[in-house]
């Protein structure tokens, strides 16, 4: 296990009638004014928007909302909060949604506290030296963005999907409360399970060694999230799975699960960004076309992992590592399609004539990956490979 240090600050509050703390902990918190940054219908159809206005309402907590923001968020929305909140001299940003609007509010703080253009943060040109105060209501678990100091954008004109990391992207306290997510359509609930899985198996095969605790760890959230996801979809109203798949979600990708590792491989991320910049497919979807292709290209470089893969979770307990291993891939594709997911290119609707655009955009004269190091042709491979 290598040498880490383990840094999370922000509060949660898990579970029924929660939304009701906002409030408080703003006010708690010497916020006075806040900019509400949500998606485009869903918070005020659910009853999120009037739950969490009456607790901004009864603790006196100022507010102006930022609406529209869309899944595979852009950057030109983004400079439009960042001139909001400005003109407004808001105290914080407060993210209603899900990791699309948690994502966008945090560069929203991180682009109010930089002087320049907000997309130096992601090129390198500059530093993410403060931010105004993150918090934020959860209504789709999915990223758990909610919980760590990520986010992603697109840069639409040039096809970029890219992200950044600061300490100071840490919502301060984040609230989930499983029932409001009951009305979510299948599609979005079977996206957000793939999107879990995947930060998962990010971290899972990076090649780590002796990591044996985090890979029960991860394990456990993944077979967790394969049998409530199925309870799902028989029964939206669920309220005992929604728990299990949301806390699941903030777990895997709230840096625990990556303690004592190498620090994920990232790689399948990478590549399915690319296909989501040119295509605006939905990010668990795409995910759960690129990741099998991924696992088949690079299983041989840790075949023992790859291995115990096919016995933890699959219960495939005969033949070499190898043959293991390949079952595996072929039964997590399987489960994509029980699920409804899809698991080629071409369901995505992705033109076979732009795979070659689509590799060279995803490594940006940079190689991808840890476990296998991947250059653009190991991309194109991995794309032609997920197009059948």
């Amino acid at each position: 296990m290598n040498n880490f240090t383990y840094y999370n600050p922000t509060k949660v509050y898990f579970g029924r009638d929660t939304i009701k703390n906002i409030g408080r902990e703003l006010r708690e918190n010497g916020i006075r004014k806040v900019m509400l940054v949500c998606g485009r219908q869903s918070i005020f159809s659910t009853g999120v928007y009037d739950r969490v206005s009456a607790s901004l309402v009864g603790w006196h907590v100022d507010f102006i909302r930022f609406s529209g923001i869309q899944a595979n968020p852009i950057l030109s929305k983004v400079q439009e909060g960042i001139k909001l909140a400005r003109q407004q001299e808001v105290d914080a940003v407060l993210a209603v949604g899900g990791g699309s609007v948690f994502d966008s509010a945090k560069v929203i703080a991180a682009g109010v506290k930089y002087d320049g253009d907000v997309w130096d943060l992601f090129t390198g040109q500059a530093r993410i030296e403060e931010a105004l105060p993150i918090f934020g209501v959860l209504t789709l678990s999915a990223t758990g963005s909610e919980m760590n100091g990520n986010a992603v954008i697109t840069k639409a004109d040039e096809n970029k999907k890219w992200g950044i990391g600061s300490r100071h992207l840490y919502p301060r306290v984040s609230i989930i409360d499983p029932e409001f997510q009951s009305t979510l359509s299948a599609r979005d609930t079977v996206n957000g399970a793939v999107d879990i899985l995947s930060h998962v198996f990010e971290l899972y095969f990076d090649g780590s060694k002796n990591v044996e605790l985090m890979q029960e760890y991860s394990e456990a959230i993944i077979r967790t999230v394969m049998k409530y996801i199925k309870i799902l979809l028989a029964d939206p109203d669920d309220y005992e799975a929604r728990a299990q798949i949301a806390w699941a979600a903030t777990l895997a990708l709230n840096n625990s699960n990556g303690t004592g590792r190498r620090g994920g491989d990232w790689a399948s991320h990478d590549i399915e960004h690319s296909v989501s910049a040119f295509y605006n497919v939905a990010h668990g979807a795409g995910l759960a076309v690129v990741t099998p292709a991924w696992m088949r290209y690079v299983y041989q470089e840790d075949l023992e992992t790859f291995a115990r893969f096919a016995e933890k979770i699959f219960n495939i307990t005969t033949g070499t590592q190898e043959e293991k291993a390949l079952q595996a891939i072929e039964q997590l594709i399987k489960f994509f399609q029980e699920i409804g997911a899809p698991v080629t290119l071409k369901e995505l609707g992705v033109q076979y004539e732009d795979l070659e655009k689509m590799a060279e955009n995803a490594v940006q004269q940079r190689s991808l990956g840890r476990l296998k190091k991947l250059q653009k042709e190991d991309v194109l491979t991995i794309y032609k490979m997920a197009y059948k």
